[in-house]
């Protein structure tokens, strides 16, 4: 054997090491994970079954009776004569509201950007690119003043409108018909006599349906989970989406907030139930989604 060479079990004994070391970096890694994200989620869903001296006192993580559940849940929708069912249905509607918006403008703005041609289509596919990578709080004050000059602070609309506007929408789909809808289909039907709408309604639109349903979930996250532009342009507690009304719970919790009236019965348990309620929708639709999440994200991956 040449000083060159390594028999098998030689090659077996410096292998292992680096295996075991890798092992041991997963393994920690793994640790890290659990510590930070998994442990707090099932301190979060254990925390509304204990009362609130329970969640100081007892094991983080032991369960403490389903008639505190109850009781939490009665404390929390009776909070301002069930301010909690309010901001559900404020955030149902506007959330719902400006998806509809977004689909009818970002789907067709995608497709013209992918199949057509027009003057001034690189600068307009440009500035939706610039926008799309700015972060959204540079973007509150100048909204926040347009609104304010045509007098929709504190209407639906003040919420409706700015979510709506989502380039992030109109690039998936730029991507997916750039990329994916076969040119051929295209040119048949046009030799056929379809117009520009009849292949976008009648061909591009059906066979776009992942990417579009990947547009209609991360808008309509976004726009449950968005908490800033509402918190400035809605006054009245009435008209909050469950976002910011989490922000008053917080506010009338006495463990946070010293100065809160201690009969208000909104304590830490009944604070977690209100985050568990508040995510219960995104994560619902998440669940009976993800098979068109797939499909929408593997849409643009391939082309023709």
């Amino acid at each position: 054997m040449t000083p060159f060479t390594l028999s098998s079990a030689e090659r077996g004994r410096r292998v292992r090491p680096s295996r075991a070391l890798s092992f041991l970096v997963v393994g920690l890694l793994l640790a890290l994970l659990l510590v930070f994200f998994v442990l707090p989620v099932i301190w979060l869903l254990l925390a509304p079954s204990k009362t609130a001296g329970q969640v100081v006192r007892d094991n983080p993580f032991s369960f403490g009776s389903f008639q505190q559940i109850g009781a939490a849940w009665r404390h929390l929708f009776a909070f301002q004569d069930g301010a909690m069912i309010t901001w559900l249905r404020n955030s149902v509607i506007y959330s719902g509201g400006s998806l509809v918006l977004t689909l009818v403008v970002s789907v067709p703005a995608g497709y013209a950007l992918a199949l057509t041609h027009f003057r001034g289509r690189r600068t307009l596919l440009t500035i939706t690119l610039i926008t799309m990578i700015m972060p959204q709080a540079t973007l509150v004050l100048p909204i926040f003043l347009e609104l304010n000059r045509f007098h929709l602070i504190g209407t639906v609309w003040s919420v409706i409108l700015p979510f709506s506007f989502y380039p992030f929408g109109v690039y998936l789909v730029y991507i997916y018909f750039g990329s994916s809808l076969p040119r051929d289909l295209l040119s048949a039907a046009r030799i056929d006599g379809c117009s520009e709408w009849q292949l976008f309604s009648r061909i591009a639109l059906p066979l776009a349906k992942p990417v579009v349903g990947l547009v209609a979930f991360f808008s309509f996250v976004g726009n449950w989970n968005n908490f800033f532009l509402p918190y400035l342009v809605l006054p009245n507690s009435d008209q909050f989406p469950v976002q910011v009304g989490l922000n008053q719970l917080l506010t009338s919790t006495p463990s946070f907030n010293p100065v809160a009236g201690a009969g208000l019965n909104i304590t830490i348990p009944e604070l977690a139930l209100a985050i568990i309620v508040a995510i219960l929708p995104v994560l619902v639709l998440f669940v009976f989604s993800q098979r068109t999440l797939v499909s929408g994200m593997l849409a643009g991956a391939t082309k023709e």
